[in-house]
């Protein structure tokens, strides 16, 4: 497929255009910023005009793309003001679906977050581990504008059956430098905000290219998380240290995931091949 790529720069981003590009994929990368050349195009998503023009071709770069990958963002809460945050995230998903639908591009992926779980959870979550299955709980700015994401996508493809949009709610997202911090288990708590998840940002690539490939018409969430902890320690030490009032829902006398990839490894093929601890 021809890709369209937004926050091509980015952390995520730079690693999804490099594998998907493996996999045999023409990516067109758009962003505020990046290595101009081809498959390469700056964009300011904020502005309708200047997306709708790069999705449907750039002089000799492309000529329109069969699917789109939506990953420009302020990617996480306290980068930007509040208000530039929402105005920003809001406005630029706004404009790529939007425009998409209006170009014909049936197919959308794009980053939600694990926030909506109920991030930092100051609040205890609902059970343990945390799935899809429960109502969005936004705890800040960033992650509300997540939860609208989530309600326009689902509006959207309502009003256009032939639509697919599947938003991966990524985990924290690593790469291999990131390791030699890696794990946490002096405390408890300092990982405690998403129930000591990540991602390495090649599974990340990997959700993506499962979405594109296998996703649906319709709008499905998936949580995008790596198979295990940032931890040595097994989880029902954590989470009767941190959580011990929440209800469990598996056996956790293990370092498995808390952020359930169940639906994802069932309805996309996703398989987390990476983690911090082959780097040790």
């Amino acid at each position: 497929m021809r890709i369209a790529l937004t926050g091509s720069s980015g952390k995520l981003g730079t690693v999804v255009a490099r594998e998907l590009r493996s996999a045999g994929h023409d990516v067109i990368g758009l962003d505020l910023r990046g290595e101009r050349g081809p498959g390469f195009v700056q964009v300011d998503l904020t502005d309708y005009g200047q997306v709708i023009d790069a999705l449907a071709g750039v002089n000799d770069q492309h000529d329109g793309v069969d699917a789109l990958v939506h990953l420009g963002a302020i990617p996480a809460p306290g980068i930007r003001s509040d208000i530039a945050t929402f105005h920003n995230n809001m406005t630029s998903t706004f404009n790529v679906f939007w425009a998409a639908v209006r170009l014909g591009i049936h197919r959308i992926v794009y980053a939600s977050s694990e926030t909506v779980l109920g991030l930092p959870f100051d609040i205890d979550p609902p059970y343990i581990p945390v799935d899809e299955e429960y109502a969005p709980r936004p705890e800040s700015v960033y992650s509300l504008v997540k939860v609208l994401e989530e309600r326009l996508a689902t509006e959207l493809v309502r009003w256009h059956p032939s639509l697919s949009i599947t938003a991966l709610r990524f985990s924290n997202v690593m790469v291999p430098e990131d390791y030699a911090e890696f794990p946490f288990d002096a405390d408890a708590r300092t990982r405690k905000w998403n129930l000591w998840g990540y991602i390495d940002a090649r599974d990340g690539a990997q959700a993506v290219q499962r979405a594109l490939e296998n996703a649906p018409a319709g709008f499905d969430t998936f949580i995008i998380a790596a198979a295990d902890t940032v931890m040595t320690r097994p989880n029902a030490e954590l989470v009767a240290e941190v959580f011990p009032d929440v209800e469990t829902r598996t056996d956790l006398d293990d370092t498995r995931t808390l952020l359930s990839i169940d639906k994802a490894r069932r309805l996309l093929g996703y398989a987390p091949q990476h983690s911090w601890r082959d780097h040790r």
